[in-house]
């Protein structure tokens, strides 16, 4: 089953970040306060979103990965990481891609329900996800066609070809595009759950 093309490199990253996490804990700073500034990262980067501001948007999701990436790295410099982290992470990456979405949506570049079909999306593939590895039979569902990082690219690309590009609406069709793709992706991941986990009595 394919695996999303940034997560090919994840190892490599997790690795050549350490260094910077190991700045962060010289610093005092815990993974569970670099988590939360990236959620209210995702909560500016939205409010100028809605606004009209793409650029300053794009800055700021971009700034709200790095956050996101100094979490992990800051957990493994310090001996911290813990399974309770990786849930905590995960749950606030998925606040702050409802925000990102919400102030698009506010904003009127994209249509409402194309915006919420492409956010239930986003849900789904990381809930299908979550759910196969909690079984503790599955180390890994991180399959398919597009994570979080190819989503929020195919994001930026759109903020940034929108004021550019007015008329053509690219921000609307890459919501609509990022939508296809995280429904596509749920389903890969729910029939590599299948194959690995095979069929089970469930209540």
């Amino acid at each position: 089953m394919m695996v999303p093309f940034l997560a090919r490199f994840r190892m490599l990253y997790e690795q050549t970040t350490i260094p910077l996490g190991g700045i962060c804990v010289r610093f005092g700073l815990s993974p569970d306060m670099l988590t939360i500034t990236s959620l209210v990262i995702g909560g500016a980067a939205a409010f100028v979103i809605a606004r009209g501001n793409f650029y300053g948007g794009i800055a700021l999701i971009l700034l709200m990965g790095l956050f996101d990436v100094l979490d992990g790295a800051t957990a493994r410099a310090g001996g911290t990481a813990s399974t309770y982290g990786t849930v905590f992470d995960h749950v606030i990456d998925r606040y702050a891609e409802f925000l990102i979405l919400l102030g698009i949506m506010l904003n009127g570049a994209a249509e409402p329900g194309w915006t919420l079909f492409a956010l239930f999306g986003m849900v789904m593939a990381s809930y299908v996800r979550a759910r196969a590895e909690s079984t503790g039979q599955l180390a890994s569902c991180n399959v398919g066609f597009a994570g979080r990082q190819e989503k929020l690219g195919l994001l930026i690309i759109g903020l940034a070809l929108q004021p550019l590009l007015p008329e053509l609406r690219p921000l609307h069709w890459l919501i609509i595009l990022v939508g296809v793709l995280s429904h596509i992706t749920a389903v890969q991941r729910l029939l590599y759950a299948k194959k690995m986990l095979g069929s089970r009595t469930h209540e």
